[in-house]
C-alpha cells in the first residue's frame, strides 16, 4: 500500500465529515498488508495528521489543530467511549467549564466512567477519568460539538461532584468560585435530586460553600435533607482535623478550614 492512497482514505472520511477511525476500519477500506497498512498509518501520525488516543484508534488532525497535535478532546472523546463501549459523561472543572462557569481553562479534560481507565496524553490534549461507579444515575446534559454531541453533567450533578471530588478541582477555594458562577442556573428541585441520591457529607459541604457565595437561596431542600436524616458533623476539608473548628449548626458541618472565592 501506499501513502496516497491513505491519503485518498483520510480525505474521503472528512469528505463525509468523519474524523476517526480504528485500525481495522482502515485495513477493510485499504486493502494491501497489515504491516503495510500500518506502516503508512505510522507515516502519516508522524507527519502530524493523525493521533492515536488510544491504540488501534486513530482521529484525523485537520491543519487548524496541528499545533495541539490532536483534535480538542470534546470532538474526539464520545467517539472513542463508543468504541470502547463504555459510558461516560464530562464532569467537573470540565464540565463547569462547558456550563459557562469562566474560571481558567483546566489542564486535563475530566471524564467521569464506571471503573478505573488510565489517563490519555494526545499532542498537547491530557485526559484524565475520574471513576463514580454509580454515574449511571447522574442527570445529563447534551451538547452539540463541531463532531457530534458531547455528554456533560448537569449543572446540578456538577455543583454536587465539585464538592465530592475536590482533590480534583483545585481545592476548596477554587470549587466555591465555581459555584458562584454556576449557582444562577441551579433549579432548586433538580439540585434536591441529584443531593438525594450524593453522599450526606457532599451535601452538606455544598450547602455551606452555596451559602458562603450567595445563593443560599437554593439551598432549603439541602437543609432539609440534612436535618432529616441527622448526620454526624462532618468537615469542610476532610483532608484536615476538626479538632477545635467551629460548627456550622445549620450544615452540622466542622469549618476547619477558611475558605476564600475569588471576587
Amino acid at each position: 500500500m501506499t501513502t496516497p492512497n491513505a491519503n485518498a482514505f483520510i480525505a474521503r472520511l472528512q469528505g463525509d465529515g468523519v474524523y476517526h477511525f480504528t485500525t481495522e476500519e482502515a485495513l477493510q477500506a485499504l486493502g494491501g498488508s497489515a504491516p503495510a497498512v500500518r506502516a503508512a498509518l505510522r507515516r502519516m501520525k508522524d507527519k502530524g495528521h493523525l493521533a492515536s488516543p488510544h491504540r488501534g484508534f486513530y482521529i484525523i488532525v485537520p491543519p487548524e489543530y496541528r499545533r495541539l497535535g490532536c483534535l480538542p478532546p470534546e470532538q474526539f472523546v464520545p467517539q472513542l467511549m463508543e468504541h470502547l463501549e463504555k459510558p461516560y459523561y464530562v464532569g467537573l472543572l470540565s464540565a463547569a467549564e462547558r456550563l459557562g462557569a469562566a474560571h481558567q481553562r483546566p489542564q486535563i479534560f475530566q471524564v467521569l466512567v464506571e471503573s478505573a481507565r488510565r489517563s490519555i496524553a494526545c499532542g498537547r490534549v491530557q485526559v484524565g477519568f475520574i471513576v463514580r461507579r454509580d454515574m449511571e444515575q447522574t442527570s445529563i446534559v447534551d451538547q452539540n460539538t463541531p463532531r457530534g454531541r458531547l455528554r456533560i453533567a448537569s449543572p446540578e450533578a456538577t455543583c454536587c461532584e465539585l464538592v465530592g471530588y475536590v482533590e480534583h478541582c483545585g481545592g476548596l477555594d477554587n470549587v466555591a468560585t465555581v459555584l458562584s458562577e454556576l449557582a444562577e442556573n441551579l433549579g432548586v428541585r433538580r439540585l434536591k435530586k441529584e443531593a438525594d441520591r450524593s453522599p450526606l457529607a457532599w451535601v452538606q459541604r455544598l450547602g455551606y460553600l452555596l451559602e458562603l457565595v450567595g445563593a443560599g437561596a437554593k439551598t432549603g431542600p439541602l437543609s432539609r435533607l440534612v436535618r432529616d436524616r441527622a448526620p454526624q458533623v462532618t468537615a469542610l476539608d476532610p483532608s484536615l482535623s476538626i479538632k477545635g473548628a467551629p460548627r456550622d449548626a445549620r450544615w452540622r458541618l466542622a469549618v476547619n478550614t477558611e475558605v476564600e472565592p475569588e471576587a
